[in-house]
């Protein structure tokens, strides 16, 4: 035999043999262009500090440059426009404790850029637009969560960002959605069915709050996961700020609907704050200051809360 299949069989058994890598608690947010997922995936991380928390973009995954997409009769929120195999694999080895060479996208340039080491923390937050859309990949995470924004606001979302961040003008933006639409119909919006956890900021329509009212968020709690105990927080004047009632999904199914008022006085929303971060059984802290932050600089107390939850999963997991 030759000494190099020897020398290859030997590592092999050196590396079987070797102390297991500790898997991490594995969460996707999927959604739309401009749904708000690095946003809210930030606050997490920030909480969680860079020592525990492993942030990827799934959109990194992308096959083609910007330019290159011009000339394709599909967008960047097709499945063939992506490397979704190889998506698969990293996923894979990410939720075993393995590291990863990660592909990188720069949505400022819109090139593809240097690859870069990945190494999972105590938990991995992936990101993007398709990370709940193949069975293999899902079977990947101990949390789906999927943003769910009324389109008129997500529209305007991206036009913002476009234009402000991005670089193109209102009517590039509004053509690129155009395009997209029926690419966000067929494969980014079936992943809500996936989702443990379909989170919604948008005003309530019920009510005619004046403008500049923070936006609301409605979190659905599918019984796929086990859900926080929330009987502490919900009691009493706090109904003001969060309650919880029994909704219906579109195909009839019941669910839990967490109702987070965007237009509560910001003191009583901290107080929620304060007892679901106490309940979470963490070290003492504020999580005021480090939650809620909006890319605008503004912040919102609905977000601080809702990224709470998601952290009480995440902790909750890890257990």
């Amino acid at each position: 035999m030759p000494d190099r299949v020897l020398r290859l069989q030997r590592i092999a058994r050196a590396t079987a043999v070797r102390a297991p890598a500790r898997r991490p608690v594995m969460i996707a947010i999927a959604g739309d262009s401009a749904a708000g997922k690095t946003t809210l995936s930030g606050g997490l991380a920030t909480l969680l500090g860079p020592g525990r928390v492993t942030t990827i973009c799934v959109d990194d995954y992308h096959r083609y440059d910007r330019e290159e997409r011009r000339k394709l009769p599909f967008t960047a929120l097709h499945p063939d426009c992506n490397y979704i195999g190889i998506m698969e694999q990293h996923l894979q080895l990410l939720a075993t404790g393995e590291p990863i060479l990660k592909p990188v996208y720069d949505h400022r340039t819109g090139q593809l850029a240097r690859p870069e080491l990945v190494c999972p923390g105590d938990f991995v937050i992936a990101e993007g637009l398709l990370p709940l859309h193949t069975k293999l990949a899902r079977a990947c995470f101990d949390i789906a969560v999927y943003l769910d924004p009324p389109e008129e606001i997500r529209r305007r979302w991206k036009i913002d960002r476009g234009v402000g961040k991005r670089g193109y003008d209102k009517h590039q933006v509004e053509a690129e959605l155009q395009r997209r639409e029926q690419e966000s119909a067929d494969f980014i919006r079936p992943q809500r069915e996936y989702a443990d956890v379909v989170v919604r900021f948008a005003p309530i329509s019920e009510r005619e709050d004046p403008p500049g009212t923070p936006l609301s968020a409605k979190l659905l709690l599918r019984p796929t996961i086990r859900h926080p105990d929330l009987s502490k927080v919900l009691a009493g004047d706090r109904r003001w700020t969060i309650h919880l009632k029994l909704d219906r999904e579109e195909n009839g199914r019941p669910v839990d609907a967490l109702h987070i008022h965007g237009y509560a006085p910001r003191e009583d929303s901290q107080e929620v704050e304060k007892a679901i971060w106490a309940q979470l059984g963490l070290e003492p802290g504020d999580p005021i200051h480090t939650l809620g932050h909006l890319a605008n600089g503004e912040r919102s107390e609905p977000l601080a809360i809702t990224q709470l939850i998601l952290l009480y999963h995440m902790l909750d997991e890890s257990r």
